[in-house]
């Protein structure tokens, strides 16, 4: 498959000796990098959504790590890990839901626990596999998402899950590039995500990029579209599954899903296994993150909303498993997922 035709776009560059990160907030209009030069500076990034997406928060903050230890002087790498731990709890702490960047900084804690007086190269060895383990594991992705798809299908997307939220090609967004490709999808969708606009400000912007078309929707036009059978699939991404299925993703997903089982239309999700937490039994056991009201009552900077309305701003939903049909990650495909069928494919913890 040419995979390079449809994988352009790259939202984090480490450039030796600082981070560039695309600024995600101002596209599609602006096209501009942030440079961190310290950990601070990443963990501030990623609470400020700059760069945002499971797996590229995971390897943002991997890069955040190698900032961190540039100022610390150790024998070893448990010295340097004890020296380094603020640094790497503030990284831990600027988005609570996705669990890719917990990982990621726990890779990076037992790389370095591990290491000798080389503990420098290990590190950015690791913050380096980190980052192409994920480009490998989003094309191996979008191969078996799109073999199940039926050729001529349309397809609905939420939220953005392409090259700007990985290391590049993307998750859901790169079995819609992989299934375009292969000929299977011949309609693409995608809805406008509110209040951050990634599906329109972003997941747009990305398909025009690869000469994709799509068509954008409003949020709540997603039961109606699927009433019409323009969509065969709706294919989103996570920042967290959990032991029995359940999937935290942004916010809308689950109203989707529920659409989608009513009409007919199969749910796909796709994420890397590093977005698995065989850790966390359900749904009900994840944090949902809280962000400030003040997102939901503007637009661009420009309040909508009369002063002294009250908003409710939580960032991601929980989809039950009973209405996922398919989770795909790099380990291969698990088709109606439950507790068994993940610990099959994952492992019991």
């Amino acid at each position: 498959m040419d995979f390079d035709r449809y994988d352009r776009i790259r939202p984090i560059r480490w450039m030796g000796d600082h981070l560039l990160l695309l600024d995600q907030r101002r596209l599609p209009f602006v096209v501009e990098d942030v440079r961190c030069d310290d950990s601070d500076a990443v963990a501030a990034a990623i609470h400020a959504l700059v760069v945002r997406g499971a797996p590229a928060i995971g390897i943002s903050a991997a890069w955040g790590a190698v900032l961190a230890a540039r100022g610390v002087q150790a024998a070893d790498g448990a010295e340097a890990l004890a020296a380094l731990g603020p640094a790497l709890d503030r990284l831990n702490a600027a988005r609570p839901t996705a669990v890719n960047l917990m990982w990621a900084l726990a890779r990076v804690r037992r790389a370095l626990a591990a290491a000798g007086a080389d503990w420098r190269a290990v590190l950015e060895a690791e913050a380096l596999a980190i980052a192409t383990e994920d480009l490998a594991a989003n094309r191996r992705m979008g191969e078996l998402g799109a073999a199940l798809i039926a050729p001529g299908s349309g397809v609905l997307t939420h939220c953005n899950t392409g090259s700007l939220a990985t290391a590049g090609f993307g998750t859901a967004l790169g079995v819609i590039r992989a299934g375009v490709a292969a000929g299977r999808i011949d309609r693409v969708y995608a809805s406008e995500t509110r209040p951050w606009l990634q599906g329109a400000r972003l997941t747009a912007w990305e398909l025009l990029q690869d000469g994709i078309p799509a068509t954008l929707i409003a949020d709540g036009a997603s039961a109606h579209l699927m009433k019409g059978g323009a969509v065969q699939w709706l294919i989103v991404g996570a920042d967290r599954i959990c032991a029995n299925g359940d999937v935290a993703n942004k916010i809308g997903t689950y109203a989707h899903a529920i659409a989608a089982r009513h009409h007919g239309v199969k749910v796909m999700v796709v994420a890397p296994s590093s977005t698995v937490d065989m850790a966390t039994a359900r749904g009900e056991d994840i944090e949902i993150e809280m962000r400030d009201p003040a997102e939901l009552l503007s637009v661009a900077g420009t309040r909508t909303v009369a002063e002294g309305v009250q908003a409710w701003n939580p960032v991601f939903d929980v989809t039950p498993a009973a209405l996922v049909d398919a989770i795909v990650t790099e380990k291969g495909v698990v088709v109606h997922p439950d507790a068994a069928a993940m610990a099959a494919c994952f492992g019991a913890v």
